[in-house]
């Protein structure tokens, strides 16, 4: 079997069938899928039936009580079967020709991750490249692993951590960190649905502060490593610049004490800004607005931002 797709569902009737025909659709056939219903309220868990009946060979259907989308990814990760394991959005689709462009570079290139750039479709139409690697720094990947596909007998035991936003990021990251080669396809062939709330995109400033203690998993299993620069690297990414910014943006009336939950982690884990070989090497702009939410200046941070985009 050369791959396996873990597709965790919940309450996505309307953008379901999308989603599970462009997988069907691949240009390869050596493939599993796997549909966790995650406790749905709407119709979605029959849906996943429906699909697992009409195609025994190809759709594997779970369901579960409701307990978050990590927990649905895990439950199907110790039935996967494939050298390669990919993890598919239940609102998002692919390219047909997703799968078979990256293992194939995984086949040429023995890479353990293959990553592609994400095409960012909003409601009206309008779309946005999202390059998969926007920093010349290997980690810079981490985020979603939706844009990859890992090599299944390096994953072992890993897991995403339940109960908690950003496990996207931690799974990607930690298998980043494991990983001998990650080769790139540069060709949007994930297809990101915006328009409904997202982790990325939210108003719940509190819940946010869940990256904190993914960071924390991060630095105990960096610091074995001795990779403590490469911890640098995501927290004045992570925390300093994304998290920081991403709140500045929220209407939530405690954003201003989860940002400075955010500040102060920053100041404990990088004490001096300026002495950061990470921060050094961030681009100019990038080093300015994460100077400015450094220092509790996240407004003036905004502000530029805003002022950039009507340039």
């Amino acid at each position: 079997m050369r791959l396996s797709i873990i597709v965790p569902v919940y309450n996505v009737e309307p953008y379901l069938a999308e989603c599970v025909d462009s997988l069907l659709k691949q240009e390869l056939s050596d493939l599993e899928i796997f549909l966790v219903d995650d406790g749905s309220k709407d119709r979605s868990g029959a849906i996943c039936d429906r699909y697992a009946k009409a195609f025994p060979d190809k759709i594997r259907c779970l369901h579960t009580e409701n307990g978050g989308q990590g927990r649905a990814r895990n439950l199907a990760l110790p039935f996967a079967q494939g050298d390669f394991v990919g993890f598919v959005d239940s609102d998002d689709w692919v390219r047909p020709d997703m799968y078979r462009k990256l293992l194939d570079r995984a086949e040429e290139s023995g890479a353990d991750i293959v990553v592609c750039d994400f095409l960012e479709r909003f409601d009206d139409g309008t779309e946005r490249l999202l390059p998969a690697n926007f920093q010349d720094h290997p980690l810079s990947a981490a985020g979603s692993s939706c844009n990859k596909i890992f090599r299944r007998s390096l994953i072992g035991d890993l897991r995403f951590p339940e109960g908690l936003w950003y496990e996207d990021f931690y799974f990607s990251a930690v298998m980043l960190l494991r990983a001998r080669r990650t080769e790139y396809v540069h060709e949007a062939l994930y297809i990101y649905r915006r328009g409904q709330e997202s982790t990325m995109h939210n108003n719940n400033a509190a819940k946010n502060l869940d990256m904190l203690k993914i960071m924390d998993m991060l630095e105990k299993e960096m610091l074995v490593q001795g990779r403590q620069e490469d911890f640098s690297f995501f927290v004045i990414n992570h925390v300093l610049l994304d998290s920081i910014s991403r709140l500045a943006q929220q209407t939530a009336p405690d954003r201003k004490r989860v940002i400075r939950a955010f500040r102060e982690y920053a100041h404990v884990k990088i004490p001096k800004l300026s002495a950061c070989e990470s921060y050094r090497a961030e681009s100019r702009n990038r080093r300015i607005i994460m100077f400015l939410n450094y220092h509790g200046l996240e407004g003036l941070g905004q502000l530029l931002l805003n002022m950039k985009k009507k340039i």
